[in-house]
């Protein structure tokens, strides 16, 4: 009996507190939709319009604020491509593969290094541009396109060390266009493609020999496992142990991001 009447007073306290809920949850229906248009004030209305143009200035100045807004969309990737971001992040990309870590070290520590070390190998780059055509430019010494030909020069200088004869031919023999008397006279156009196919080159090059080692080691471990009877067993799982000692041990870190700033020498 007294469990009977413990459950019959736990029922009706349920349903006063569902009551309650049910009470609030109408009050909060019925108050809310008239505060909020009582005290909030009307949004403002944007309209966009296509109106003709008196002044050809105005059209051109539209245009200009147009392309530069577009541009602006496209710059982290045209950077991205034009500096030595794309070899650092494919090796290390590689080296995560070979060392069968997953995703360890994550994307967002992978690309930041590759980041930092892009900005640490381009930092003369930079130097040369901002000297040469940032701060003339800024100082109204030279115009717009004077300070574009003059920073686009150390670039080209980069590009031009990093890229190999071989796809710059290619680009130039694709493009039909005549032969030119010194890498000054190709253009921009057909460097940067050579630029982007030689650093996709050296680092699937670089991934390369990187994966060897790790190659080798799996296969030891998977040639142990088999000759002991343990075929049940992932030799991944047995190898990662001593991938991870041995590239620690040779301070692989320091090696493999050393060799990436010394291969843009």
């Amino acid at each position: 009996m007294v469990r009977l009447q413990q459950g019959w007073i736990r029922q009706q306290r349920i349903k006063k507190s569902t009551g309650y809920i049910a009470f609030i949850v109408l009050i909060v229906c019925i108050v809310l939709p008239a505060g909020t248009a009582w005290g909030q004030t009307p949004a403002p209305l944007i309209s966009i319009g296509l109106d003709q143009a008196t002044d050809q200035g105005k059209v051109a100045m539209v245009m200009q604020i147009f392309l530069l807004t577009t541009v602006l969309s496209l710059a982290p990737s045209i950077l991205i491509m034009l500096t030595s971001f794309t070899r650092i992040a494919i090796v290390l990309s590689l080296l995560r593969q070979a060392m069968g870590t997953n995703q360890l070290p994550p994307n967002q520590v992978v690309i930041g290094l590759s980041l930092f070390l892009t900005f640490y190998v381009m930092a003369p780059v930079w130097q040369q541009v901002n000297q040469n055509a940032l701060k003339p430019f800024m100082e109204k010494k030279i115009d717009q396109k004077q300070a574009l030909d003059k920073a686009i020069v150390p670039i080209r200088n980069f590009m031009i060390s990093q890229t190999r004869e071989k796809d710059l031919s290619l680009l130039v023999g694709v493009a039909k266009m005549k032969r030119p008397a010194n890498i000054d006279e190709v253009p921009t156009t057909v460097l940067i493609p050579s630029f982007i196919i030689s650093e996709l080159k050296t680092a699937f090059q670089i991934g390369f020999m990187l994966y060897v080692p790790f190659l080798i080691i799996d296969m030891v471990v998977a040639s142990v496992l088999l000759s002991m009877g343990m075929m049940m067993l992932p030799p991944v799982m047995v190898s990662l142990p001593f991938k991870l000692m041995i590239f620690v041990l040779a301070d692989g870190w320091h090696l493999i991001v050393g060799a990436l700033v010394k291969s843009f020498a």
